[in-house]
């Protein structure tokens, strides 16, 4: 994510400020395979390890927390083939945007594509607000006697200054990211640094007695998947930039891949170190991991300048991505597949402050919950729309297009689409029943607002579907050599 949670929605965020894909007919693939690899960990690397790693402590029973980091990422790369496929026939800025408008038009007309907007309205202030709920939590270290109300006072303090530094035009974020990546690498390694200057195996493997029962494994593990995949999000960046990239046949899916196995091999890392250096039932109690770390094993002051490296990267997080955010629909509402009021722009700074002012209202409103509560909710949003909708247009897109060009084409189909659907499977089923009820509330109150757009708009369902197959189209007029 233009990270603050590593949330693939925010990562769409930051890669809609350019305009949509189908405005352009030149692209310019400068980006190889190195500085692809450098994209998607810039995206995965946000604050979520240092807020996470004591609820993924708490609800895998301790040292298994281990077991979701590997299984997310083997989930996490099933998925990021399915990506690549997609992202590598249809390169563009809008991502699962343009792929459920080519997959789904010939049967719902623009009902998908209007659906993963509706949904973006939720998911990605919803990604901010982490950011803002870590903030106020490493706070904790300068202040640990913040009463729960003071902190959400403090959290909507956050937001508000959040909206007024972003109600004015700005034209770039990418100094911004990579300052933030930057700082967040720069804490990660001090952090996983310190935890092994004091490492204790005998700390790093305390597995509680009947932490391997079945049923509480398998809790365990589901509870610890759903924050795994939380941290992993953004290895799908690439596949948002599939139009700049060298060879995306090659590039895409081996960026997609090596990324996913770096950022593990740096969650293992500082996850081992960490409850190898403090008891994981300390770490699963505690608000800011890193500094509880860091200043057993090298001091206060040290411990202090990390945080502060945290806290401001956690509000630069949350800054780029409610940027970037905002322009997810606004594009869609230009491109008439949205609701048309979010493709107004403000009259004097030219922003698209409609969006940015219902986005920051949602992300104000997610700031009163805990952690976990948010990060359930925003999985099974992405799981019952995006992760399992993908999959099926790929399927869809394979039958409908076959005459497509795909510069890759997904290793041994349909294995990874199956391992994948039933991997986001359990994980929704994993999710707290809250969750899920509030999910599929929200997407069905999308299909209502869908329903009376599309009356006002006269599309389907209330007019035949119009089908444009934009990519099939662009590569006939391109001849042969596409």
């Amino acid at each position: 994510m233009t990270n603050t949670t590593s949330s693939p929605l925010a990562a769409t965020a930051a890669q809609e400020a350019s305009p949509p894909a189908d405005t352009q007919t030149h692209f310019h693939r400068s980006i190889g395979l190195f500085p692809a690899v450098a994209i998607n960990m810039i995206q995965m690397c946000g604050i979520g390890p240092f807020i996470t790693i004591p609820a993924i402590v708490a609800v895998a029973n301790g040292p298994l927390a281990v077991v979701g980091w590997i299984v997310g990422a083997l989930l996490s790369m099933a998925d990021g083939l399915v990506w690549a496929e997609l992202g590598a026939a249809m390169p563009g800025a809008g991502g699962t945007y343009l792929y459920f408008r080519e997959a789904f038009q010939y049967r719902t007309g623009r009902l998908m594509p209007f659906l993963f907007v509706w949904t973006a309205m939720l998911t990605i202030p919803l990604t901010m607000s982490t950011g803002v709920i870590g903030f106020v939590q490493y706070l904790n270290f300068f202040f640990p006697n913040l009463t729960p109300g003071q902190g959400h006072a403090i959290g909507l303090v956050v937001t508000a200054i959040v909206l007024l530094a972003l109600y004015r035009r700005i034209e770039s974020i990418r100094t911004l990211s990579t300052i933030m990546w930057v700082i967040l690498i720069l804490a990660l390694g001090l952090t996983t640094a310190a935890a092994y200057t004091d490492f204790h195996l005998s700390l790093a493997t305390a597995i509680p007695p009947d932490a391997m029962q079945p049923s509480k494994f398998l809790t365990g593990l589901g509870a610890g998947l759903i924050i795994a995949i939380y941290d992993y999000a953004g290895y799908n960046t690439t596949a948002y930039m599939g139009d700049e990239l060298k060879n995306p046949g090659r590039v895409m899916p081996r960026s997609i891949i090596i990324s996913i196995v770096v950022v593990m091999a740096f969650y293992l890392a500082m996850n081992i170190g960490v409850i190898g250096s403090v008891p994981w039932q300390t770490v699963a109690k505690s608000p800011s991991v890193a500094s509880l770390v860091i200043e057993k094993n090298w001091g206060h002051t040290a411990a202090a300048i990390v945080t502060v490296l945290i806290l401001v990267a956690a509000f630069a997080s949350v800054f780029a991505g409610l940027l970037g955010g905002s322009r997810v629909p606004f594009y869609a509402a230009r491109d008439g597949v949205f609701l048309s009021a979010f493709g107004k722009m403000h009259p004097k700074h030219a922003f698209p402050h409609i969006a940015l002012l219902a986005m920051t209202a949602i992300m104000a409103v997610g700031t009163f919950f805990d952690l976990t509560t948010v990060i359930n909710m925003l999985v099974a949003v992405t799981v019952i729309l995006q992760s399992l909708g993908q999959i099926v247009a790929l399927t869809v897109l394979r039958r409908r297009q076959p005459q497509l060009v795909r510069p890759y084409k997904q290793w041994l189909y349909p294995l990874p689409n199956l391992l994948a659907f039933a991997g986001w499977i359990f994980v929704f089923y994993m999710a707290d029943s809250e969750s899920q009820i509030l999910s599929a509330a929200w997407i069905g109150l999308g299909i209502v607002a869908f329903l009376i757009w599309a009356r006002t708009s006269r599309s389907w369902p209330f007019a035949p579907c119009e089908v444009h197959e934009v990519y099939l189209e662009r590569q006939r007029q391109a001849g042969p050599q596409s």
